[in-house]
Formats: structure tokens, C-alpha cells, sequence
């Protein structure tokens, strides 16, 4: 269902939030000032499936400048704001999508903005990818190709790339340097904290912080629970990340152990039934859950809500298990992302570097896609470097360059020489 009939006042709210975004993504804007004059999209479709919140707006108004069609459509049915879509709508862009939306109509959005047969998409999960593999094969005969946002999105794009069956070519955006170093850790580490607390209004120092995970995401929100004064326990399936959790001064157990001390656990792993049945009879009355995986697989709720004598909601965005007279367990925004379900996603300055890596590399697809065969590619290493040199130029940072003879002493070593 598109946006029609809007309430001006929510309009007003959207752009607001628009606008303040934009104001601190400056490596967007003037990627859309080169858009204005260049219009690297110009007679092009665009489908973008993103969390749509002010940021992503900011992306999907960038490739309208350049010259795009561009339909939009939410990754999480819980991250959509209303305000912020109803803003976009009123401007031409084509928004398929509501807050809190049941799964059937959340995929029935999905199928709305394919089916203007974009030439190019911008995955965030996978699920556009899911349906152009599967239901909707018949709306990427224009396609030439697509970028994936997330972690998720990409291991299972390689897997489709593995068993022969990617149909089409993607840049992984996500495992840019831009993207994993600092979206991944730093706007995870902000934006998940930020979310837990302003849901929970509690204190994060002085509990026990379980973190499962240690990925570039988890790395983030240990480090952000740890500065806000939290003893943080990792857990993982990686004995290489155990070590390296361990030497950044991390505790390291097993969920099963972690489970009995936990005060608040975060997943964020990718996978799904991090945390069963078997941790929630052994965990602590009053303990937090919450996830900031892509999807809501990894706290099992199914057997929660099965050990559950009832379920109420007790605070906006947290739900009460009652297992029995003296033990309950809080799960926050439904075991969906919470940065984003709970909260208003990672920092502008963060996306500003993230959706300058999704505009470039839809430029390049838009340039090279029709020669490119279906297969998972990385980012140009120069995109790359172009956004990292905007970031410090908009800071006012410069840094060093090498010289002619460091290059050549770099690319062109001889054994015969003594240095």
C-alpha cells in the first residue's frame, strides 16, 4: 500500500527528521551535488529495500537527484517511520510501506516495489534477493544488478553465488572498509546502547552484559557497554574471536554459562537460536533480552512464549515473560533489530559513510553492471578510499601521501637490492 491520504502534521515530522539527517551527512551531500550535474541514473528504476528512517531518505532523495525512479520499501517491518515515509512520498519517490506491519503484508510490500521492474536494487537482509530468486524472477528481466547492505544479506548472497543459482551481479557494500570498521562497530556499538536505554531507562554500570558474538557488530557493543561501566561477556562459535575477546580483556563462556549471570544479553550473531530454552529456565529473574541480528531468529521466542504462564506488555517496546511466580524475563521491540525497531538506527555522521558507499556503488553498477556476471563482487577499492577522503575532508583532516619513490619502493622490491 502506498502512501496517499497523510496527516500534514506527521509530513512535518518526517521532513524535520530528513532534514537534520542530511545537515550531518556531508559525503552525501556533495555526492548529491555531483548527482545534479551528472545524472548517472537518469531513465533508470531503483529499488532500495532499507529501514526506512531519515537516513536511508537521505539515500533514497540523493538517487532521485541523479536522475533515478526510485520505489522504497522497509527490511523490518518494526523500523518503518510512518512520519519519515509519508515525508518521501510527498515527493515523488514511491514508498510502499507501514510500521508494524504483519509479515504477509510486509513481503506483499516487498513484491510492490519490485514490480516496476527495477534495473537496479539496493538489498539490506536478502529479501529482495529471496524473491527475485524464487516468486518474482519474472520482475528482474530489466535488472542489472544490486548492492547488499548487510552482513546477512551477503553470506547469503555467496551461498546462492556457490550453488550456481545468483541470477544477477551485487556489490557487497557491507565488507567495504567503510562500512565494517565503522558502521558495523562504532554506529551498532552507539546506536544499540542508545536504544536499550532509552526503552529500558536503566542503568547500563554494574551489570553483566552478554554480548554473543564478537563480529565487527559485537566488537561495537562490547565496547560501548564496557565504557558505560558494564562487566561484558562474550560468547561464541569462533575459538580465533573467543581469543581475541579474551585479550581485549573480555570474559569468554559459553551461552549456557553466560546464561546463568547474565543481566542483560545482546545478540548479534546472524544465526538463529542463540538463546533456547535450555538458557531461559537458568537465567536470572528480571533478566533484559534484546537482539541486534538482522532477523528475529536469534532469541527463540517461540519456546519462551511456550514456557510462558503470560506475556504483557510492561513499557513501550518491552514485553514480560512470566515464567512463574518469582521469575521473568523482559525481551525488548519483539526480538527484532533493536537499534532500529526500539530507536532511530546508527548515527547520521555513521550513514553518511554507509549510503555514500550504496550511492557510488549504484553509480558504478549503473557504468558496468551489463558487463558484469552474476557473482558477488567487492567494492572498487577507490570508492572506498573516496568516502574515508570525504569523511576527513569534511572534518578538516588531511593526511600524508606516498611519494613516487615510496610507491616504487612499495610495488617494485628486487631481491638483488639491500634495503
Amino acid at each position: 500500500m502506498m502512501f496517499t491520504e497523510i496527516d500534514p502534521n506527521i509530513i512535518h515530522s518526517g521532513q524535520q527528521k530528513i532534514d537534520w539527517a542530511f545537515a550531518h551527512m556531508p559525503v552525501l551531500n556533495r555526492i548529491a551535488e555531483n548527482f545534479d550535474a551528472e545524472k548517472p541514473f537518469q531513465d533508470l528504476r531503483i529499488a532500495v529495500s532499507i529501514h526506512v528512517e531519515a537516513k536511508t531518505a537521505c539515500l533514497v532523495k540523493v538517487l532521485a537527484r541523479g536522475g533515478a525512479e526510485v520505489a522504497l520499501t522497509g527490511c523490518n517491518p518494526l523500523s518503518t517511520q510512518d512520519d519519515v515515509a509519508a515525508s518521501l512520498a510527498q515527493t515523488g519517490i514511491q514508498v510502499y510501506c507501514r510500521h508494524g506491519v504483519d509479515s504477509e503484508t510486509y513481503y506483499e510490500h516487498l513484491r510492490q516495489a519490485l514490480a516496476f521492474r527495477p534495473h537496479l536494487i539496493i538489498d539490506d537482509g536478502g529479501d529482495f534477493a529471496r524473491l527475485l530468486h524464487t516468486s518474482c524472477k519474472d520482475l528482474a528481466t530489466d535488472l542489472i544488478g544490486g548492492s547488499e547492505e548487510t552482513t546477512t544479506g551477503v553470506n547469503r548472497l555467496r551461498t546462492l553465488e556457490k550453488a550456481g543459482r545468483l541470477a544477477y551481479p551485487v556489490i557487497a557494500v557491507n565488507d567495504a572498509r567503510c562500512k565494517h570498521l565503522f558502521d558495523n562497530r562504532y554506529g551498532t556499538g552507539q546506536s544499540v546502547l542508545t536504544a536499550i536505554m532509552a526503552t529500558t531507562n536503566l542503568l547500563i554500570a554494574g551489570k553483566v552484559v552478554v554480548v554473543a558474538g564478537f563480529g565487527m557488530c559485537g566488537k561495537g557493543v562490547a565496547q560501548r557497554a564496557r565504557a558505560l561501566g558494564a562487566r561484558v561477556v562474550i560468547t561464541e562459535v569462533d575459538p580465533v574471536r573467543a581469543c581475541e575477546a579474551l585479550m581485549e580483556g573480555y570474559d569468554v563462556m559459553n551461552m549456557k554459562q553466560a546464561a546463568t549471570i547474565g543481566d542483560l544479553f545482546v545478540t548479534v550473531t546472524g544465526c538463529r537460536d542463540v538463546i533456547t530454552k535450555e538458557h531461559f529456565l537458568i537465567m536470572k529473574n528480571g533478566a533484559i533480552l534484546c537482539n541486534a541480528g538482522h532477523f528475529d531468529v536469534e532469541i527463540n521466542l517461540l519456546d519462551l512464549k511456550f514456557l510462558a504462564q503470560s506475556v504483557r506488555d510492561v513499557r513501550a517496546g518491552v514485553e514480560n515473560y512470566q515464567l512463574s511466580e518469582d521469575k521473568n524475563i523482559r525481551v525488548l521491540a519483539r526480538g527484532r533489530l533493536v537499534n532500529l525497531a526500539a530507536g532511530d538506527g546508527h548515527p547520521a555522521e555513521i550513514m553518511d559513510m554507509s549510503f555514500a558507499l550504496q550511492a557510488l556503488s549504484t553509480r558504478h553498477l549503473a557504468r558496468y553492471g551489463r558487463a558484469m556476471k552474476p557473482a558477488v563482487y567487492e567494492i572498487p577499492e577507490d570508492i572506498d578510499r573516496a568516502v574515508a577522503q570525504g569523511m576527513l575532508t569534511a572534518m578538516n583532516k588531511s593526511i600524508d601521501e606516498l611519494s613516487p619513490d615510496q610507491v616504487r619502493y612499495l610495488e617494485n622490491w628486487d631481491p638483488d637490492t639491500k634495503v
